[in-house]
């Protein structure tokens, strides 16, 4: 049995970035992005100031939680250990990016494909070295069969003190630094100085630290910039698909309450609505891709390991029953819409909530691994419901319109709560620099737009409504600016978190 690695030798390591070009010559690797890189780091005050290379590139994790992530098997673990990938069966969902805590994989702009280092296994399996390895003139970088106890590189890992990137993680990366500065490691430990000394190019998304990080003990100057993955369409579909579940939620309330024989208000409007939602929430899903022609190998290649996969059987699922739930109130048989009830509120809490486990797949982003994502999901989705339900209040006679409004203030105030609870406590270093960012850093505006337009807002009109018993016009205002505002909020969440350099 063989399983690889690498040793890094920082001490022997001249910084000529032989190993990149030789990378990128190999692998015809597009300008831009990088499989393996070279990073400087520089510790000191002048004029006792040194300068510290490392290079950087995929751990070939033994638990990779970028397979385990992928939801079509194009990434996947080789015989002698590499963790490679198969550009035929990538989708281009980029959830592997964000499960890999060393910044090692990279959507390739010539084939919308994920690539990465895959230690040039094809040089491997004809009893090759690889590239970076035949041409570092220094020998800076040794192959280790760490199966072997007699193999030169496995012997001074086993004897000598060899550091591992992220070892928090979990991950058993298998690349070994010999010599290497700590703080060329950690990313928190090192910034990027704002004096244009930097020589790599970097963009607005370049990920930085706060200027008043405690820890930070050098600066970057040299490094490649990587772009942020999950934006927008992910944001707006972590809404759509609340709306969704949450308009169904309510239904089923009413329903419960004994409101199933009102059809219009229960039976045919929400799902309708639901059903739109859950279009555009595909709709969203699939425009991210960077290979939106072949979502459908979520099916016919799908991994039961990734929530991805998952994710897109439990919006059928709940499509299929917001379906039946329609025909059974277009058919007025509420004895049907009884029946499904409970069925579609345990499809919907699935909708809303899957998300959860799915960032929790993605070990390369802290903020995302917090256990208040699942409640608050949930909270979310109950206040689109009632959200909804209160522009729905506009054009149609709406049973028990304070019931809907206490949920609907239910949901804000969970919510509320639970983002206070969130943002309040502390975490891992890396969820402390996600939130600087969301509270008070690059998307503080829309943080904020989210708590006081979609919580604080809405909740203070709710109570004006429930003891004044307030017009609908008020109600569905709340109603818009909570829906605006929690976009806000997931726009903030989601940017947040992948802002923290992982490499």
């Amino acid at each position: 049995m063989t399983r690889l690695g690498f040793l890094l030798d920082s001490d022997s390591c001249i910084g000529c970035h032989a190993c990149t070009v030789a990378c990128k010559s190999e692998h015809d690797v597009p300008l831009g992005v990088n499989r393996t890189w070279v990073k400087y780091i520089e510790t000191g005050s002048f004029p006792n100031v040194s300068r510290h290379f490392s290079v950087m590139r995929c751990n070939h994790c033994d638990d990779a939680p970028c397979i385990s992530i992928c939801p079509t098997n194009a990434l996947f673990r080789a015989d002698n250990g590499v963790v490679d990938f198969n550009d035929d069966n990538c989708i281009g969902c980029k959830g592997c990016m964000n499960a890999c805590p060393y910044d090692a994989l990279y959507i390739n702009p010539a084939t919308n494909t994920a690539n990465k280092c895959n230690f040039c296994n094809h040089r491997i399996e004809d009893g090759l070295e690889p590239s970076c390895v035949v041409v570092c003139p220094t020998h800076a970088i040794k192959v280790a069969d760490l199966d072997d106890p007699l193999n030169h590189a496995t012997k001074i890992i086993a004897r000598e003190d060899v550091a591992v990137r992220a070892p928090e993680q979990g991950t058993n990366p298998k690349v070994y630094y010999r010599g290497a500065d700590q703080a060329s490691l950690d990313p928190l430990r090192t910034a990027i100085a704002n004096d244009g000394m930097i020589w790599a190019d970097t963009t607005p998304n370049h990920p930085s630290v706060p200027a008043d990080s405690s820890g930070v003990v050098a600066r970057t100057t040299y490094t490649t910039s990587h772009q942020m993955t999950w934006t927008t369409k992910v944001s707006g579909y972590l809404v759509t698909k609340a709306i969704a579940a949450g308009v169904m939620a309510i239904a089923a309330l009413l329903v419960l309450l004994g409101h199933s024989d009102e059809t219009a208000a229960v039976g045919v409007v929400p799902p309708m609505l639901a059903g739109f939602f859950l279009a555009v929430t595909g709709v969203l899903l699939v425009a991210d891709l960077k290979q939106p022609g072949r979502f459908f190998y979520l099916i016919t290649r799908g991994s039961w390991k990734s929530w991805l996969v998952k994710g897109a059987y439990v919006l059928a699922v709940f499509a299929a029953v917001t379906a039946a739930w329609w025909v059974a109130g277009i058919a007025e048989a509420p004895n049907v819409l009884k029946a499904l009830s409970i069925p579609v509120v345990l499809c919907a809490a699935a909708t809303a909530g899957y998300t959860a486990f799915l960032f929790g797949q993605c070990e390369g982003r802290d903020l995302w691994q917090t256990p208040m994502l699942l409640p608050t999901l949930l909270a979310q989705a109950v206040t689109a419901g009632g959200a909804c339900y209160a522009v729905v209040d506009l054009f149609m006679s709406v049973p028990e319109p304070n019931a809907i409004r206490w949920a609907f203030l239910g949901g804000v105030c969970v919510t509320a709560a639970l983002v206070a609870v969130e943002t309040t406590s502390s975490g891992t270093p890396h969820v402390e620099a996600a939130l600087h960012q969301m509270i008070s850093g690059r998307y503080r505006d829309r943080f904020w737009f989210g708590v006081i337009v979609g919580l604080f807002a809405p909740a203070c009109v709710l109570v004006i409504a429930l003891a004044t018993d307030a017009g609908e016009g008020l109600v569905a205002t709340a109603g818009v600016a909570a829906i605006a505002g929690m976009w806000a909020y997931e726009d903030s969440f989601v940017r947040a978190g992948q802002s923290v350099p992982l490499s």
